[in-house]
């Protein structure tokens, strides 16, 4: 199965010149939204994860079932301010200012193997942050996975050498 086929494109959104690729036609979709959960399995369960770290919000979408899948813990990395209770915060630069995100203090333990997930992967400026924000916890981030990558924007990059796996490219 090619989950391509289920992936919608939208032009100019969130704003124009920008093409969303959209992955609720593959949640959508029963058969390939099992395939792309097995598919990702395979890949995370070789680094062997302690817990799994999905990135608001469609990393959520991402990483819980898989968690469920795999039988290991899920936890939320937020945008300041979303999470309950005493929380590890981390700031990091975006093109133009800076952003916030943090995790619950209890949500990884030092010497956790940890994989993070998101949707997508572009920029990489998001994965990167919540990876120091989860190396700053101890715990070790052994591995991260998308359903998407942008490989055009080299999102890699920012990813300090940590493996990085996606089901789907897109080159341009």
């Amino acid at each position: 199965m090619d989950l391509k086929d289920h992936i919608r494109s939208i032009p100019d959104f969130p704003i124009p010149g920008i093409l969303f690729y959209d992955i609720s036609t593959l949640l959508a979709h029963a058969d390939a939204w099992k395939v792309a959960v097995d598919q990702l399995a395979e890949h995370v369960e070789t680094h062997k994860p302690d817990v799994l770290v999905g990135i608001e919000s469609r990393g959520f979408l991402v990483a819980a079932p898989l968690a469920l899948k795999l039988g290991i813990g899920f936890a939320m990395v937020r945008k300041k301010g979303k999470l309950p209770g005493a929380t590890i915060t981390h700031e990091y630069e975006l093109e133009y200012g800076t952003d916030i995100i943090e995790i619950q203090d209890d949500a990884v333990k030092p010497g956790d193997r940890v994989v993070v997930l998101d949707d997508l992967l572009a920029t990489g400026g998001t994965m990167g942050a919540s990876l120091e924000l989860i190396q700053g916890t101890g715990a070790e981030v052994a591995g991260t996975a998308c359903i998407i990558e942008l490989s055009f924007l080299n999102g890699r990059e920012k990813l300090n050498g940590v493996p990085f796996n996606s089901l789907i490219s897109y080159d341009d």
